[in-house]
């Protein structure tokens, strides 16, 4: 099976890596990181919502995973406050209920609020999609102004809250059956695109200082243990990239239990994948990344923080064993 991804989809990364290029989010958290907990970019949240990038995966623009997968890489690369997979899942799961998603979300982000998230990964969200189990059934229940909690984490370029459900919910939409372990899947697929979109860039921060930084007269990157650092890091980024391919593909074409262990091989080895190159990152740099001033450590803590949402590298492979 081929899991190159089209001319479409090339374009579609290169679009948005620009965009974030221009609006670069690192430079934003350096400029609040003294004063205030990050938010969600009300820019980069206009510009998806424009470019109908947060619809992707509903029947109208008839968008996979794997055009998502894309956008995710590029958003975890550029250390983005917005939780670009996190919306659009929120989207295919309220066109899923059958709900209006124009009516629900775009409204939203019109006036100046933030869109629903199945999530919270911000504490200003106006909205959070709730599902969960009833019996043998499932519903979605929108959870309007909620009581979010903010969580205190590793991640500085992200905000991250739960939602206090200590008041009984509503009813809800009921969805189809398998729709709340479809979801489950997703994020934990994307939430490892992330972190690969962090690793892909300490691994070439980390390429970049090795051909710079000299030792005894001679760059550090011409030292054969540093040569293996490197390499490694090469390997696990690409094998992690092509295990997360094969699993946004499984989310397009598979269905249940195929589709899960797809999704935990995958989720398993890229976080762990992407947690060795933050490490191999930081011993290259030499311990610089524990500065305050350099951006190695805002992206490792990202790694971090992915590597324990959406079911962690143990969860994952305790998943596989028992499936």
């Amino acid at each position: 099976m081929d899991f190159g991804l089209t001319d479409e989809q090339e374009q579609l990364a290169e679009a948005e890596r620009a965009w974030l290029v221009r609006n670069d989010p690192l430079a934003r958290v350096r400029a609040t990181l003294d004063a205030a907990p990050i938010t969600i970019d009300p820019a980069a949240l206009a510009h998806a919502a424009d470019s109908g990038l947060l619809e992707l995966l509903t029947p109208d623009m008839g968008g996979t995973h794997v055009d998502l997968a894309v956008l995710t890489e590029a958003h975890g690369y550029a250390a983005s406050s917005l939780p670009i997979a996190d919306l659009a899942i929120a989207a295919w799961l309220l066109s899923s209920a059958g709900i209006d998603t124009n009516d629900s979300l775009t409204g939203a982000a019109q006036s100046g609020g933030h869109r629903s998230s199945p999530v919270p990964m911000a504490a200003d969200l106006t909205t959070v999609a709730v599902g969960r189990h009833v019996g043998e059934k499932e519903y979605l229940t929108l959870v309007s102004a909620p009581s979010l909690v903010a969580m205190s984490t590793l991640d500085l370029t992200r905000s991250w809250a739960r939602v206090d459900l200590s008041t009984p919910l509503d009813e809800g939409t009921e969805l189809p059956a398998g729709t709340l372990a479809a979801m489950r899947d997703a994020l934990a697929v994307h939430r490892a695109f992330d972190a690969l979109g962090a690793a892909a860039r300490l691994l070439e921060m980390t390429v970049e200082y090795a051909g710079q930084r000299e030792q005894f007269g001679a760059p550090i990157g011409s030292f054969q243990a540093v040569k293996h650092h490197c390499a490694d890091m090469v390997v696990a980024v690409e094998s992690a990239r092509a295990s997360l391919w094969a699993a946004a593909l499984a989310l397009d074409t598979s269905v249940g239990a195929a589709r899960s262990r797809a999704t935990s091989a995958a989720a398993a080895y890229a976080k762990a994948a992407a947690a060795r190159v933050a490490g191999d990152a930081l011993q290259v740099h030499g311990g610089i990344g524990f500065t305050w001033e350099h951006d190695l450590h805002l992206l490792l803590r990202r790694i971090k923080v992915d590597e324990a949402f959406d079911g962690t590298v143990a969860e994952h492979r305790a998943a596989l064993v028992t499936a």
